[in-house]
């Protein structure tokens, strides 16, 4: 089945955000996906952190909830699995949100969403981040079906997100039982991408031995902010299919349930771990 990771350069603006979204995943459908993937915080790239909490919605709202209405109804009208980036979405504390990813079907229903565990902080004394300003971590990890693989099997994806990638474990912790596919929707910044991002996605494909789809944003934004880019698609092997290095644009490549269960078979490495 073919798979496709999706890249903007995200505005301070929801609405040209969404209609930039749906015309990539229009794009990412021509081209014979049938799962696609979104960027971390697709729907905005704000000015300030706090920006995210005005336009923060209720959890499952697809009626009032503009983002996540755009999500199922793109899901529909695309006839994708889509794993809708992620989205700021009410905690109960007045000054923090969770950033959730949620996957919806192609018939535009919520199969499951996950929220951000580990949440970013970097100073080099040019650049500082702290999502801890804003967000409230999550707590648990999620992985879910989406869809069957063309052999009738069922596909298992695990859902992370951005810094998430940096912490093993959590990956470990989705691979009981085995996932097919890891989606990583992110926002890496330009200087931690150009040192860590390509290596970190391929270590992540290499000890689990699955495919790996990451999607970015990839550009300068009107915020200032630069980030990396090059959305990818990785084999079990740790081999990149295919990159969108900069710019909007598409990573797309066939998972192929076979290619997974070679990997596997040859290197058992999934069976022999002890911890």
């Amino acid at each position: 089945m073919k798979i496709a990771a999706v890249q903007m350069v995200s505005t301070p603006d929801v609405a040209r955000n969404l209609q930039a979204a749906d015309r990539l995943l229009s794009q990412a459908a021509a081209a014979g996906a049938q799962l696609a993937c979104l960027p971390e915080y697709f729907c905005l790239l704000g000015r300030r952190d706090t920006d995210k909490l005005t336009v923060a919605e209720e959890s499952g709202d697809v009626e009032h909830g503009v983002i996540q209405r755009f999500l199922s109804e793109a899901a529909g009208r695309h006839g994708l699995w889509l794993v809708g980036g992620t989205l700021p979405v009410r905690s109960g504390q007045a000054d923090r949100v969770l950033n959730r990813c949620c996957v919806y079907a192609p018939d535009g229903r919520e199969a499951g969403h996950y929220d951000k565990l580990h949440l970013f902080a970097f100073d080099n004394g040019r650049e500082s981040y702290d999502e801890g300003r804003a967000l409230v971590a999550g707590t648990l990890p999620v992985a879910l079906q989406a869809g069957t693989l063309p052999n009738g099997e069922p596909l298992r994806v695990g859902l992370s997100i951005c810094y998430d990638l940096r912490f093993p474990e959590l990956y470990r912790a989705l691979m009981s039982p085995p996932c097919d596919l890891l989606c990583v929707p992110s926002a890496f910044t330009y200087t931690t991408g150009q040192a860590h991002w390509e290596l970190l996605l391929r270590a992540r494909a290499v000890e689990n031995q699955c495919y790996v789809l990451a999607a970015a944003q990839g550009g300068t934004h009107e915020n200032g902010r630069r980030t990396w880019g090059h959305s990818m698609v990785v084999d079990p092997w740790g081999e990149v299919l295919d990159v969108c290095v900069e710019g909007e644009g598409l990573a797309v490549a066939d998972l192929d349930v076979e290619r997974i269960r070679q990997v596997r078979s040859q290197l058992p490495a999934l069976a022999h771990r002890k911890l």
